[in-house]
């Protein structure tokens, strides 16, 4: 089902993390995570593997993301959007690998509704102004405790969401203030196959 967002204020507090250099003890994590070493990272996991093994929802942003934050309209006025084929695979083996997908965007379209629908993804809020209220309905409704969740976002918008996970994942091309919070920032751009890249590693850690 599709839902529209409330628009009641929550409150929150969700701070921009300052950039910092990696010590010694960071290099070394990244060392010894393999799938990380071309990547980079700006808050560190411990154990990476542990949290893609415990990992029960996976939640993405549309526009920036799933799409290459293009707007395209067509000669009637209609709006289009562009999605990659392999971010709906990894998807679907996400799904059936046991994690609930959920898509949460500030957009409200029926493209969205549709992507969805054919991708088998229930949880779909459109129109969300505050990411984090989502997630919290997210976690008393299905049981879903943050630190067993994952996100990946492109925009400012997306910052609370990224903070308040497990773990955080963006585009290569996000905006600079994401860059500061995520865990993981992909080598490959919005649209063009970053959710699959992240769902990729995923998917790698829970078959081991």
């Amino acid at each position: 089902m599709c839902r529209v967002c409330p628009e009641e204020n929550y409150e929150g507090v969700y701070s921009f993390m300052k950039k910092e250099k990696p010590t010694s003890s960071t290099t070394k994590v990244l060392r010894n995570v393999k799938s990380f070493q071309k990547a980079t990272h700006l808050r560190i996991v411990k154990s990476p593997r542990k949290v893609f093994k415990d990992l029960k929802l996976f939640a993405t942003d549309v526009d920036g993301v799933l799409t290459d934050a293009g707007m395209y309209y067509s000669e009637s006025g209609e709006e289009l959007k562009k999605f990659n084929t392999r971010d709906g695979m990894g998807i679907k083996l996400l799904q059936a690998d046991g994690v609930r997908v959920a898509i949460i965007t500030a957009e409200q379209t029926k493209i969205v509704a549709r992507r969805a629908k054919k991708l088998g993804i229930s949880e779909v809020f459109q129109g969300a102004k505050d990411k984090v209220s989502i997630l919290t309905y997210l976690s008393d409704k299905l049981s879903i405790p943050f630190d067993q969740m994952a996100y990946i976002g492109d925009d400012v918008n997306d910052v609370g969401a990224l903070q308040a996970v497990g773990y955080a994942s963006a585009p290569a091309d996000c905006v600079d203030q994401v860059r500061q919070v995520v865990h993981y920032i992909c080598q490959k751009n919005g649209g063009e196959g970053a959710v699959r890249e992240v769902i990729d590693m995923i998917l790698a850690a829970r078959q081991r």
